[in-house]
């Protein structure tokens, strides 16, 4: 019998008070508000509880940035977790702590997943990163979670899926929240996706 191959559980780090402005936050290393914390454990008491069973056998690793570090922490996983700078968030060079009105202000017809952003990562390197990230997960004798950032982990989704990175315009990804890259028959796919159910009325 063919043994099923393995997942990549995606996530993304709490609420933080850029993400609560809108602010791109790339390499700004901030951390959890309050809420972002809270939410970050029960993001880990859902992945405690049935089906996950607390993933004893899964390759954990987080993004080094304190936002995401804390979720890994928060959610119960901290002390299996290694680090991993290729996790990092997307840096957005000049555009780093502006919101995306501010960009428009700018340029109107701004769209990071087309034109990049002045002074940072080229749609090209965010692209090789994520695919490092989809080989090293492929290779991985176990299932693997990963705690990291929206842009990022939105490009690690259209590259596991074998999409242009560009396809990551049409993945939303919001703070706290669990996503799973699997497979069927051989192909891969969203199996899970953007689910935040666990902080409904948190």
């Amino acid at each position: 019998m063919t043994p099923t191959p393995h997942r990549l559980l995606l996530a993304r780090h709490g609420l933080t008070e850029w993400a609560l402005t809108g602010r791109h936050t790339g390499r700004t290393d901030i951390p959890l508000l309050p809420k972002g914390r809270q939410r970050a454990r029960l993001l880990g008491q859902r992945l405690h509880r049935p089906p996950w069973d607390d993933l004893p056998h899964a390759q954990i690793r987080t993004s080094p940035l304190l936002r995401a570090r804390q979720t890994c922490d928060q959610a119960g996983f901290g002390d299996r977790a290694t680090d991993w700078d290729l996790l990092v968030e997307v840096d957005y060079g000049d555009y780093e702590g502006l919101t995306t009105d501010q960009i428009h202000q700018q340029r109107p017809d701004w769209q990071l997943w087309r034109d990049g952003t002045p002074g940072g990562e080229t749609l090209a390197e965010i692209s090789d990163r994520a695919d490092a990230v989809v080989a090293w997960s492929r290779a991985a004798a176990t299932d693997v979670l990963v705690f990291a950032h929206a842009h990022f982990l939105r490009a690690v989704a259209a590259r596991w899926l074998g999409n242009d990175v560009s396809f990551a315009a049409r993945l939303e990804l919001s703070p706290a929240s669990l996503s799973v890259l699997g497979w069927e028959h051989g192909q891969p796919t969203l199996a899970h996706w953007n689910d935040n159910s666990h902080t409904e009325g948190s």
